[in-house]
């Protein structure tokens, strides 16, 4: 198994398309297709399920994935450490992300990445809609979906999971609901409906819920009305910790899986970029997985 093989493997798991990842490795489909069946013969099972739709990783696939992050992170540490990334990464970035992890998460990553590479300036746009890229709002978009257009480039960075919560003492004073019927006349907790900037992010329509009783286009507000008393609201995982208050509700009936994308200008041939991509990619999964895990204990 070479390295070269793993390269095409992890673009076209990030991609979910031949077409899509034809653009990141500057290879055509065909010889895409033939390095993923020679990478399946040596891994000794598929890696793909393969449909009109796309590619999605199979569950070998998705373990090849975890190892081949590992390697790809590893070889990046290494290439830095020859070239004196310290001084190679410098200047500044910018990095434009929904509040729910410009709050919880790059906070963290940022300042893992700042201490790596002391000499590059982060900055996080946290804006209650998508960062306009074209305006050079951002060097990055961090978005909850995969963008629909050939300008932009994205590569898909983690999924994360989000369950409904209520504090412990809203549920000792009104009692837990018994079901997802029950929801629609419980006092919700949600984002305003007529701002919601992002299909994605429409959780409580999802569930049936026509009224919201407290809402905000900040996620963050709405965990800290949630903390407050305030009633039930989607919350995400990774964002729990920080909310010892919060009890999980009707866990087998909500539990919602979304994911995140880093989105770029397409055919944006720049090493500094890349690199710093990688170190958020392999950054954000490592704490979304640390903080969810801390969420399931």
């Amino acid at each position: 198994m070479n390295w070269d093989d793993l390269r095409v493997f992890l673009a076209t798991a990030r991609a979910e398309s031949l077409t899509a990842a034809k653009a990141a490795l500057r290879l055509d489909p065909a010889t895409i297709a033939r390095r993923i069946a020679r990478l399946e013969d040596v891994a000794g099972a598929p890696l793909f399920l393969k449909s009109p739709q796309g590619y999605r990783l199979t569950e070998a696939g998705q373990l090849l994935l975890a190892h081949a992050e590992e390697a790809e992170a590893a070889l990046d540490r290494g290439m830095g450490a020859l070239s004196g990334a310290g001084e190679t990464l410098s200047g500044p970035i910018r990095i434009g992300a929904p509040d729910g992890c410009a709050t919880y998460l790059l906070p963290q990553v940022c300042a893992a990445i700042s201490h790596q590479h002391p000499h590059l300036d982060l900055q996080i746009v946290a804006l209650p809609r998508v960062v306009n890229l074209s305006r050079r709002e951002a060097d990055f978009a961090i978005t909850v979906s995969k963008p629909d257009t050939a300008r932009l480039q994205a590569e898909k960075l983690s999924d994360y999971r989000l369950s409904l919560a209520a504090s412990q003492d809203w549920l000792a004073q009104h009692g837990a609901p018994n079901s997802l019927g029950a929801l629609k006349t419980a006092p919700m907790i949600g984002y305003i409906p007529d701002m919601i900037f992002d299909a994605e992010l429409d959780y409580l329509g999802a569930l049936g819920v026509t009224r919201v009783a407290l809402a905000s286009t900040s996620i963050s507000v709405q965990l800290q009305m949630a903390r407050a008393g305030g009633g039930l609201a989607v919350v995400h995982d990774f964002a729990l910790p920080t909310a010892p208050e919060l009890q999980r509700v009707l866990p087998d009936e909500v539990a919602l899986t979304r994911t995140f994308w880093l989105v770029r200008h397409k055919g944006q041939r720049d090493v500094r970029l890349d690199r710093v991509a990688s170190l958020l990619r392999s950054g954000l999964q490592a704490e979304i997985a640390r903080l969810e895990g801390l969420a399931s204990a």
